[in-house]
């Protein structure tokens, strides 16, 4: 008779089994007991100066207050204004209608705002900040800078603070307030920083305005409206935006140290009066590579204009202009310089470089026509 021995090793499964189920159990003990075992209440976390509960931080009120501030002292100052055309088309006569905007010169009913923004118009409408409409008349505009200014017939209107635009720093806020898109966005305002100073676009070249730079949204209708510093002063008349798909926030304003003067003059004058002698110059670059002309020094003169300063003093074309007023000319903007550094009536030695021989001719600065 044989004997069957089952091997030991195999009767360990059942004490394992014993293990694990008593595992099992014992842990659906804890997780059943746990909620007794917590404490009652989570301790308050310290406050780090996070967010709020809503997930926000509070906001920096005291910057708003000035950029409200600021807002709130000028927009009754800023006007809308109305330009009514009439055209002649296919059909027959009709009314053309453009705004811009503008902003309040003095109390006597002078405003400021762009030359085309006023531009061709055969009646120019105003839009006070009380709602009032009334009628706007020309007094004068200066298309080399853009500026204009027109008159209401309305007494103490409320004028502004002008600051002083040398004295502006790039990153400091600025606000533009005017009348985008159409009068149903009345004195809107958008604020960004000052971008840029002293900066030159090629329609203002000639006149060295200096323009302001900034990303505070400018968009049509905004012009001729007021750029504003944090303290509620007009500091530039805004007037052109770069819009293409390739640049954004990049905005325009004249600066009040070229408006001031320009405005003071239309209103006092009609016009802006500037010193002029009628000479039209190419320096050695352009002469070589528009003219076929080889000049070592100076600039060369291509044209005198008829009648002019230049002319009455002897100058042709042909002469290439060394000095003005004892100062080296090497370029137009030289020669520009020159002459605007004198007043009208008053004489200007010009070195010419004439058939191989130099000379000093005097020209008495005349007034440059309004047509140049």
């Amino acid at each position: 008779m044989g004997y069957y021995f089952e091997p030991r090793r195999n009767q360990l499964w059942k004490y394992f089994l014993v293990a694990l189920v008593g595992a099992v159990i014992g842990g659906m003990l804890v997780i059943l007991a746990a909620p007794s075992m917590l404490p009652l209440a989570v301790p308050e976390l310290p406050d780090n100066g996070g967010p709020s509960e809503a997930g926000a931080a509070p906001p920096d009120t005291a910057s708003d207050d000035v950029i409200i501030t600021a807002i709130e002292k000028v927009s009754p100052s800023v006007v809308g204004i109305v330009n009514r055309q009439k055209i002649r088309t296919f059909f027959g006569e009709q009314q053309q209608v453009s705004g811009g905007s503008g902003v309040v010169y003095d109390a006597h009913g002078h405003l400021i705002t762009n030359y085309h923004v006023v531009q061709g118009a055969d009646e120019l409408v105003v839009l006070l900040a009380d709602g009032r409409q009334v009628a706007g008349r020309l007094v004068g505009s200066d298309p080399r800078t853009d500026l204009a200014v027109v008159k209401v017939n309305v007494p103490d209107l409320p004028v502004p603070a002008f600051g002083d635009s040398d004295r502006l720093r790039v990153g400091e806020p600025a606000i533009a307030i005017g009348n985008p898109v159409s009068l149903e966005f009345q004195r809107s305002a958008t604020a960004g920083i000052i971008s840029g100073l002293n900066r030159t676009l090629y329609q203002y070249a000639e006149e060295e305005l200096g323009l302001i730079q900034t990303d505070a949204a400018i968009n049509p209708g905004n012009s001729g409206g007021p750029l504003v510093n944090s303290r509620g002063e007009v500091i530039g008349i805004n007037s052109v935006k770069l819009a293409t798909e390739a640049i954004e926030g990049m905005g325009f304003a004249i600066p009040m140290k070229t408006v001031t003067p320009i405005v003071w003059e239309i209103i006092t004058r009609g016009y802006v009066s500037r010193p002029w002698v009628g000479v039209y110059v190419a320096d050695k670059e352009e002469a070589r590579t528009y003219l076929g002309v080889e000049i070592q020094r100076g600039v060369y003169v291509f044209k005198v204009a008829p009648g002019s300063p230049a002319a009455a003093a002897g100058l042709a074309q042909g002469d290439v202009i060394l000095e003005a007023g004892g100062t080296p000319i090497e370029s137009g903007l030289d020669l520009r310089r020159a002459i605007r550094a004198r007043q009208v009536g008053e004489r200007i030695e010009i070195t010419i470089l004439r058939d191989g021989r130099s000379q000093t001719v005097p020209v008495q600065i005349g007034e440059m026509p309004t047509e140049e």
